[in-house]
């Protein structure tokens, strides 16, 4: 079966994959990575680090700083192997075009990690958060008529 456009619906913590047979064909749903990770709130991600650290001498110590907001590491992480997955699903040739719907910080993320044959695949983005909606209402937040790459 070859599928002519794939639809991915994600944020920080699963991406869901659809499929439609045409610019009109309801959804079918092909395939789900979640990300748990994702769903952590910050003081549970950082907790095994040290606190504090000791001066020189018995002197003051100072507070260990994070170099990067570990809830957007982990989120570049996911968006890092979704992009990976879509580039492997193209060079096998399973859609001819792709639809990105995502949580819109999270959108940016997925955009920047695609391979360059995967983003002149793209024919549409949204920015929506829509994850956890039927395949049936995500479907309704799309053009009636889903867009058609030349």
């Amino acid at each position: 079966m070859k599928l002519l456009t794939w639809i991915v619906v994600a944020n920080n913590s699963s991406a869901r994959f659809f499929a439609a047979e045409n610019q009109s064909a309801p959804l079918t749903e092909i395939e789900m990575i979640t990300h748990s990770e994702g769903r952590l709130h910050d003081r549970d991600m950082t907790s095994d680090l040290p606190g504090r650290n000791q001066g020189e001498c018995g002197t003051g110590g100072h507070a260990f700083e994070q170099s990067t907001d570990p809830k957007k590491h982990e989120a570049e992480q996911f968006a890092h192997s979704i992009a990976k997955h879509l580039e492997t699903a193209h060079n096998e040739h399973k859609f001819k075009q792709l639809i990105l719907v995502a949580e819109p910080s999270f959108l940016g993320l997925l955009r920047n990690q695609l391979s360059e044959q995967v983003k002149k695949m793209v024919c549409f983005e949204l920015d929506n958060n829509i994850v956890n909606l039927t395949p049936v209402e995500i479907r309704a937040h799309l053009p009636e008529y889903l867009p058609h790459l030349h």
